[in-house]
């Protein structure tokens, strides 16, 4: 059965495909592979999370206005916020977490501003069915490259804590004495984003890209869609990281340029 081109999933079809959820269940058994809980919980909280946003994004589509549009926004940024802390995996210092607050904030709002007034430009700005998809791709793609930067920093600085306060010693200034470290994690966050556009239509079609050609959508017009959504993420993934990496080094190191693992409070 089809909706507007498209046809519609009927409920038990839907239902269906969770056997690939109890398929995995069965092979970490077997394997003796201790993630059968988290990968229950992770499928329960996609699938639930999903379903509300879908009943608030229905909402907003109908009612759209700039109010509900930025509360949208506003509650993505303090999520993904939320979940760099939580995925750190160790305690953050207030320095660092207000780090990551404002690299988050600062990178994603200014690639979403020029996004949507310069490369599309649609109106009303603040229409939901434009503004709240990209939003929520730009938000979690550089929640993850932020991620990364973060836990490859707090590991180099733990494991090369030597190397660095050997550096300071012989005269180096902060900068100097973390400058491989910053650049590694730099790259580390990065790299996923750059191996996603090598891939990108050989290998694999990105879901937003198929989701537009399943509705009827014109593939050439999908593309260039996807081609813009892609460097987008780019930027702001690469701007929320470097923002980062160049605040964040710093909380470091006190006032005397002497190395402070954990990080000043």
């Amino acid at each position: 059965m089809e909706n507007g081109g498209i046809i519609n999933i009927e409920l038990w079809r839907l239902v269906s495909a969770y056997v690939f959820v109890l398929l995995l269940v069965l092979i970490f058994k077997i394997r003796g592979i201790a993630r059968e809980k988290r990968l229950m919980i992770a499928t329960f909280r996609m699938t639930l999370q999903l379903v509300i946003a879908g009943y608030v994004l229905t909402y907003l589509f109908e009612f759209s206005s700039p109010a509900l549009t930025l509360a949208v926004i506003v509650i993505m940024e303090g999520f993904a916020i939320y979940t760099i802390f939580k995925q750190a995996g160790v305690p953050l210092s207030g320095n660092l977490k207000k780090t990551i607050a404002i690299s988050m904030a600062a990178g994603t709002v200014f690639c979403l501003l020029f996004f949507n007034f310069v490369v599309i430009d649609f109106e009303p700005w603040y229409d939901p069915r434009y503004f709240i998809p990209i939003a929520g791709m730009i938000i979690g793609n550089s929640m993850t490259g932020i991620t990364l930067s973060v836990k490859e920093l707090l590991q180099s600085f733990n494991t090369q804590r030597d190397m660095i306060e050997g550096a300071l010693m012989l005269g180096a200034d902060p900068k100097a004495a973390v400058k491989p470290y910053v650049n590694h994690a730099c790259d580390s966050a990065v790299l996923p984003t750059i191996n996603n556009m090598l891939g990108m239509g050989i290998i694999f079609l990105p879901g937003m890209m198929t989701g537009q050609i399943l509705s009827g959508v014109s593939p050439l017009l999908a593309i260039e869609y996807q081609i813009v959504i892609l460097l987008g993420i780019l930027g702001s993934v690469g701007l929320s990281v470097i923002i980062f990496i160049l605040l964040a080094y710093k909380t470091f190191f006190n006032r005397e340029a002497q190395f402070i693992p954990e990080g000043k409070q």
